[in-house]
């Protein structure tokens, strides 16, 4: 049959498409700014005709109105990582949090958490009937791979990014047209800390180099800061609206990459419309799933990879302290934990967790002992570079008190006695 007749054969409302989930479902969402807003309002809508719901995702971007006090008896989130919307539910037990690399989601759905339902989003079909999953190819591809029923939503505003990121309308059960705008994440204000931070990161980076960085103001700092480099490249989990000024300035153009050579490799993607214009059919960009982009024998093929993550917390052994505080859970896992390792194992590789020394410049970030409850992210046997607004403090190789004095150098200066007593105490030596 034609792709156009099967097309159209399976359009349906929100509300119908919706009505096909049953009480007890498991439920994977598109993730992140791919999300699939309208099947999500019409699920929330439609949430009398269901009972203990489970639904699954990494971040959510949209209300997650199925979170709400309330909602108790109709929908049951499990999450991959916790996000604003999320985490005060998580926090109170009303939802759940499953620790887990970011790399190994897709095979969760595999292997462990069978897929009743995929609801997603994806791009409008091109000529042949193939949808991209756009922004959010990460699990959702595997998800549409594992599910029993796959509802798409189909929105004209996705990008049709390219790689190995498609869906077949024959792969589809039921197809809502909806063109609504890509939710947008507005690059965050950097200011003087995050600045200096992302000069110490810069100087870690030479050219020729492949980059992974994730979002917020610090990633955006180091961009800013690599306007004098040359022949850069990109293999990482998501990149933003930083990567594409880079790109048109020429600093990055993936010429001297060792693995996909002229390519820029993410499994997802975050930024506003600026962003998700440029990798519309732009064939320097191969999106591919995260068990694939995260994988760190794939990561490692790349020479040269310098991967730039952030923390909550490094105590003075190293050990480094993400997604929770203390025992309340905040993020998630995410990709930290494979590129660190991917590029531990590259040749030349480097990893550099950034952080500002303080919060608010009242409680260091660097700390004898981590907080009470609170679960280690990247262990001290892993981790490389720390970096703070003073300074860089390289840990591979360095004995525990190499460590903390490396540590207590880049400490805030208001903090750095306190952190050398409860360091001296610790080995017992006479502070002469």
């Amino acid at each position: 049959m034609e792709w156009r007749k099967i097309y159209d054969s399976k359009l349906v409302t929100p509300e119908e498409a919706v009505n096909q989930i049953k009480s007890g479902d498991r439920v994977v969402v598109g993730h992140a700014v791919g999300e699939p807003q309208t099947l999500i309002d019409a699920m929330v809508e439609n949430k009398d005709c269901y009972e203990d719901v489970e639904i699954v995702h990494m971040v959510a971007m949209g209300k997650s109105k199925y979170v709400e006090k309330g909602m108790e008896k109709h929908f049951r989130h499990n999450s991959l990582f916790v996000g604003s919307t999320t985490r005060e539910a998580v926090k109170e037990g009303r939802a759940d949090y499953i620790p887990v690399f970011f790399s190994e989601i897709p095979s969760l759905f595999r292997e462990l958490l069978p897929v009743d339902v995929a609801l997603i989003q994806a791009s409008s079909p091109d000529e042949h009937g193939y949808c991209s999953f756009g922004v959010s190819v990460d699990y959702t591809k595997e998800a549409c791979k594992r599910a029993k029923l796959v509802i798409v939503q189909v929105n004209k505003h996705m990008p049709r990014t390219l790689g190995d990121c498609f869906i077949h309308v024959s792969e589809m059960d039921f197809i809502v047209e909806k063109d609504e705008p890509i939710i947008e994440l507005i690059p965050p204000k950097i200011g003087k800390i995050e600045k200096e931070i992302g000069r110490h990161c810069a100087s870690l980076i030479n050219d020729g180099d492949t980059l992974q960085l994730g979002i917020g103001g610090i990633p955006d700092a180091v961009l800013s800061c690599l306007y004098d480099k040359k022949d850069l490249g990109i293999h990482s989990e998501m990149f933003s609206d930083g990567v594409v000024d880079l790109v048109n300035a020429g600093v990055i153009n993936n010429s001297k990459k060792t693995y996909f050579k002229n390519k820029m490799v993410a499994t997802f993607l975050m930024g506003t419309k600026k962003l998700y214009d440029f990798v519309n059919n732009n064939p320097m960009v191969e999106m591919r799933s995260a068990d694939f982009v995260n994988n760190p024998v794939e990561i490692m093929k790349n020479d040269n990879i310098v991967c730039i993550n952030s923390c909550v917390q490094v105590d003075l052994m190293g050990q480094v302290v993400s997604d929770s505080i203390g025992s309340m859970q905040i993020s998630g896992v995410g990709g930290q934990v494979d590129f660190v390792r991917g590029a531990s194992m590259s040749k030349n590789g480097k990893s550099i967790i950034a952080m500002s020394s303080t919060v608010k410049g009242k409680v260091s970030k660097i700390v004898p002992v981590i907080d009470k409850g609170a679960a280690v992210t990247t262990s001290r046997n892993d981790v490389d570079y720390i970096v703070s607004e003073y300074g860089i403090a390289r840990l591979k190789g360095k004995n525990l008190r190499q460590r903390a004095e490396a540590l207590i150098e880049i400490a805030h200066p208001d903090f750095r006695q306190e952190l050398r007593e409860a360091y001296l105490n610790k080995y017992n030596i006479k502070n002469s």
